[in-house]
């Protein structure tokens, strides 16, 4: 065996050993992508050609490969070629054109002439018949076994990195930013490279080279170069993930999160409930001295995070999503599901909030539509006041 071919069947091996591999679907690969080179530039029109790869000795035989039909039906296939040619109307029962249809001259063989190869045979069997290998041909199937090999490791890669990030789907990981291309930025996330698109980018956060932080994975799909992983910043379910990290009680499953309304780089409110009555839902997610909810709130830039007590009771509910301001009346509307809230004059602003987004988070927490009006002061009060 000629030095060559012991190099590439050591290299197959190895290669199905490290890259957990099957050596069987390799040679396959392998045989189909010799049949194809040798077709191209070796076969002619009316040959099946069919490899069988020697992973032993790293040979390769080349076969043309019939099946063995009746006489009649390559009879019937040259009657119906003779009338076509000749401008014939060819009007046949759907039984006859099914059987012209059948003759193949690439796949089948009549019988009469498979008998001519091997006395004993009959319809039905396959008949191969060995090509003529040449020396060309031998240099260049190694050649071609060497590309398929590197074609499927990269195959072989390619799957491995997607099935491991697949099963990272909708998790949080950390990444390093490597640079900007447009408005994309590219992220190293360990073994491939993920994007984070304009939609994904906090409006006033930087995205510094070999900068480290964590992302939101939002998709994981198989394109022709690889896995394309979409990354993000701003997905409300960033903040999940990132107090399952974080917090021990919610990562457990004791401390839950019933409901979350985030605006991106600027404020979030999230809603916990305890499963158990002995823990403080709220305590647990702040922290001694707020060392937890600051861990999150230095991931996320600076973004302020309310922590909010949920409850099945509605009114409770959006009293606590209204944090910091103080609710002094209440009234539902169950039907439309809005909520008209009285709060005194000077609380009037903090309920609202900068730009009204305290009570468009405390709205979208709920899922009630929340009016604000404020309290109005009786003569008598106003003269305490004075």
């Amino acid at each position: 065996m000629v030095e060559a071919n012991k190099q590439l069947v050591a290299a197959i091996k190895q290669i199905c050993e490290e890259k957990g591999l099957s050596q069987e679907q390799v040679i396959v690969t392998i045989e189909q992508a010799l049949a194809a080179a040798y077709r191209k530039d070796f076969g002619t029109k009316n040959q099946n050609i069919k490899v069988e790869f020697n992973l032993a000795d790293g040979t390769a035989r080349v076969f043309d490969v019939k099946t063995v039909v009746d006489d009649s039906l390559v009879k019937e296939a040259e009657e119906a070629k003779e009338r076509k040619a000749a401008g014939e109307d060819i009007v046949q029962k759907e039984g006859e054109e099914a059987k012209v249809k059948k003759f193949n001259p690439k796949t089948d063989i009549a019988l009469s002439e498979a008998k001519k190869i091997r006395k004993k045979v009959k319809i039905g069997d396959i008949i191969k018949q060995e090509l003529e290998v040449s020396a060309s041909y031998g240099r260049m199937a190694a050649q071609t076994a060497k590309q398929v090999i590197i074609q499927k490791l990269r195959e072989a890669e390619r799957e491995t990195v997607f099935n491991e990030f697949k099963q990272k789907e909708h998790k949080v990981v950390t990444g390093f930013i490597q640079r900007r291309e447009g408005r994309i930025v590219l992220v190293d996330i360990g073994r491939t490279t993920a994007v984070l698109p304009p939609e994904g980018q906090v409006e006033n956060e930087r995205y510094n080279p070999s900068h480290q932080m964590k992302f939101y994975i939002v998709s994981v799909n198989l394109g022709t170069k690889g896995p394309e992983i979409v990354l993000s910043r701003t997905h409300e379910e960033i903040l999940r993930e990132l107090f399952k990290i974080e917090i021990p009680e919610i990562a457990s499953g004791l401390v839950e999160i019933r409901s979350l309304a985030r605006e991106a780089g600027a404020r979030s409110k999230v809603a916990v409930a305890s499963r158990e009555k002995n823990i403080d839902p709220i305590g647990s997610c702040i922290g001694q001295r707020g060392s937890r909810i600051q861990t999150i709130i230095a991931e996320l830039g600076g973004e302020k995070i309310d922590i909010i007590e949920y409850s099945d009771e509605p009114e409770k509910f959006i009293i606590n999503a209204l944090s910091p301001a103080k609710v002094v009346g209440l009234t539902l509307d169950q039907e439309n599901k809005i909520a008209l809230v009285k709060v005194k004059p000077e609380q009037f602003s903090l309920a609202i909030g900068r730009g009204g987004q305290n009570v468009r988070l405390a709205a979208k927490l709920t899922g009630w539509k929340i009016e604000i009006g404020e309290e109005k002061t009786t003569e008598k009060e106003k003269d305490k006041q004075e």
